[in-house]
């Protein structure tokens, strides 16, 4: 390790010469973990975490490497299918994808030697983030471990490109493709969602959901839907998830619509569960269960998935609506 820190920092020493050679204005960024200063607009893009490499990719830009994507990849191949159609686009092939599943590969992100590390939208710890700036200089998310929201991950993520301008242009049309998106579905108007975290239908004593922190609900709000009393009360800062013990369903009689990760099996479990079948969502059969499919990856909203899921995401919450209202 002491060899591989010695290398890094060399690389580091040897990206900061270059950039000061071309003479651009640094790229300043503050963050969780305090400032980040970018010698020139970056060159070769290197992002580790959930979808970042969207925010590039949405802008032009072919990152030099990204994490492979594990939830949602139905052929393996570690694309998203809307990452895949994007590449296609640009007449690119995929470039390395690091795997995460136990923590981000410094290896393998130093091997792609970028100039910048995109991270906006992680669960980086501090150890992670030291770690990555001795390869590059890294964009942190700004104030939470997975708090970042897609309008702050593609905010944070293309200033960090120096293409501030271009990410606020891409914001503006997503969130035009939104509003037109729900103002065809006026069933959502008024009823308020919770998004359940996974269940354990052999153990439903526990009810944990995403906290108004969260990126999933956060979006519920730019579908015209409530965030409910109980959820808002459980949300702590820097946390995006929280729990209660099933005994306190009641709490949750103000939800409308139950969104969770889950299969029909899961569905009857629920729904004959004497606890919650007390919730009124579930009662009534408001009811969204998410699959490992796109439109269950892309309940988490990011740049390239919104237009990829939105139609079909805003139609399963729309029959919960109808549910709701029986």
């Amino acid at each position: 390790m002491t060899g591989f820190r010695t290398a890094l920092h060399v690389l580091a020493l040897l990206l900061a010469a270059g950039a000061a050679r071309a003479g651009d204005a640094p790229i300043v960024i503050d963050h969780a973990f305090g400032q980040t200063v970018i010698p020139r607009k970056p060159q070769r893009v290197a992002t580790v975490a959930w979808a970042n490499h969207e925010v590039p990719l949405a802008l032009g830009i072919v990152p030099v490497g990204f994490a492979a994507a594990g939830f949602g990849d139905e052929d393996g191949d570690g694309l998203l299918p809307w990452v895949k159609a994007r590449l296609d686009k640009l007449g690119a092939e995929a470039p390395p994808l690091f795997d995460e599943g136990d923590g981000i590969d410094f290896e393998a992100v130093a091997a792609t030697t970028p100039d910048v590390i995109l991270a906006g939208y992680s669960g980086l710890s501090r150890a992670d983030y030291d770690m990555l700036s001795q390869i590059a200089p890294v964009v942190a998310y700004p104030e939470a471990p997975w708090s970042t929201d897609w309008r702050a991950m593609i905010r944070i993520n293309a200033a960090g490109l120096g293409m501030a301008a271009e990410g606020d242009r891409l914001i503006a049309r997503l969130e035009a493709e939104i509003a037109a998106a729900t103002a065809e579905r006026p069933e959502l108007a008024g009823k308020s969602a919770m998004f359940i975290t996974h269940l354990d239908s052999t153990d439903l004593s526990v009810v944990r959901f995403y906290s108004a922190n969260d990126t999933r609900v956060k979006f519920f709000g730019d579908l015209g839907l409530a965030l409910p009393q109980a959820v808002r009360e459980a949300t702590r800062p820097g946390q995006y998830a929280g729990e209660t013990s099933a005994e306190l369903i009641d709490a949750f009689r103000d939800v409308d619509i139950f969104v969770s990760y889950g299969g029909p099996d899961l569905r009857k479990r629920l729904t004959q569960d004497p606890l919650f079948a007390h919730m009124p969502a579930v009662a009534r059969g408001g009811l969204v269960m998410l699959g490992n499919d796109a439109v269950g990856t892309g309940a988490n909203p990011t740049p390239l998935s919104i237009s990829w899921v939105l139609d079909d995401y805003l139609a399963l919450l729309a029959d919960a609506a109808r549910a709701a209202d029986e």
